[in-house]
């Protein structure tokens, strides 16, 4: 019972910790372009869960022979640059539009990664479930009403961040092929490496890398990087091992309310009638989801 409780703890605090992150992503655009935050970030998430793989191999002595060890490392490569490459789309095109888009409405509208994943399941062969539908139909319900504007349709920004909401869910699928061939905090701290090494291509064609920004960025850089990359998903690892996948969903799932909290309040962020109604329609579409799908953990 303790350790069922410890673990829906840890699971808050990982939704509280994703929730906030869109803030610091927000924040860090005032001083540093998106390419730049992803390079910088990602590098110190992959650092960040080095101490944790440490702890790994120290307090579990490695007995496999030299052929598994071997085939493990290709796997793990594998892992690490498929993983990688999907999280590096998702969060480019994420973090682009935070430049443009307030917190609590990027934290919604990723959120539908939820849904997503459950809809690229169904289109490689599984049976279509009828609360998947219901699903999709509230939770774009919620987007018209947060996103649409009268005359002006769909900001660019709120489709693009749809389109990384889709590009998350497929890294979730490439996550779950991966994850069970491979030590899931070693496959992480390889993909962030390779999103931190394509970011900096980026970098280098677009963006001119400013240490005095970098600095003056360097609370949201961190929280982004060490406090959302390697604790959280540690504290995830932790939580959904004791825990049962649809409740670890539910309380994850509150990762959208609070970006909205955080954009409020830290941000100064403000939220119509309309588009809090959106919102109660995309978590509730989100939720739903949740209940019949267990294949919806993000990393």
């Amino acid at each position: 019972m303790k350790k069922k409780l410890f673990a829906n703890t840890a699971l808050f605090l990982t939704a509280l910790i994703w929730g906030l992150s869109f803030v610091a992503q927000r924040a860090g655009m005032e001083y540093i372009g998106p390419f730049t935050f992803n390079m910088i970030r990602s590098i110190l998430g992959g650092v960040s869960l080095i101490p944790v793989i440490l702890w790994v191999k120290v307090s579990h002595p490695d007995k496999r022979s030299e052929r598994r060890k071997r085939m493990q490392h290709i796997n793990l490569a594998r892992a690490g640059i498929a993983c990688g490459t999907a999280l590096f789309l998702a969060m480019t095109v994420q973090q682009y539009c935070m430049q443009f888009v307030g917190a609590g409405k990027g934290g919604f509208i990723t959120a539908l990664y939820i849904i997503f994943v459950p809809i690229i399941t169904i289109l490689l062969g599984e049976k279509l479930n009828k609360k998947i539908i219901i699903s999709v139909i509230l939770a774009f319900i919620g987007l018209y009403l947060l996103c649409y504007k009268a005359g002006l349709g769909f900001n660019i920004y709120d489709l693009l961040l749809l389109l990384s909401a889709f590009l998350y869910a497929v890294h979730i699928m490439v996550v779950n092929y991966y994850s069970r061939i491979v030590h899931p905090v070693k496959a992480s701290c390889f993909q962030f490496f390779v999103v931190g090494i394509l970011s900096s291509l980026l970098v280098l064609l677009f963006e001119k890398v400013d240490i005095n920004a970098v600095f003056a960025c360097k609370v949201p850089i961190f929280y982004a990087g060490v406090v959302t990359c390697g604790i959280a998903y540690t504290l995830q690892i932790y939580g959904q091992k004791y825990t049962l996948p649809i409740i670890a969903s539910l309380i994850l799932c509150l990762e959208s309310v609070f970006a909205v909290i955080g954009g409020v309040l830290i941000l100064g962020e403000t939220l119509t009638l309309k588009e809090i109604t959106g919102c109660i329609f995309m978590i509730s579409g989100v939720i739903l989801s949740n209940l019949t799908s267990d294949k919806t953990n993000k990393n």
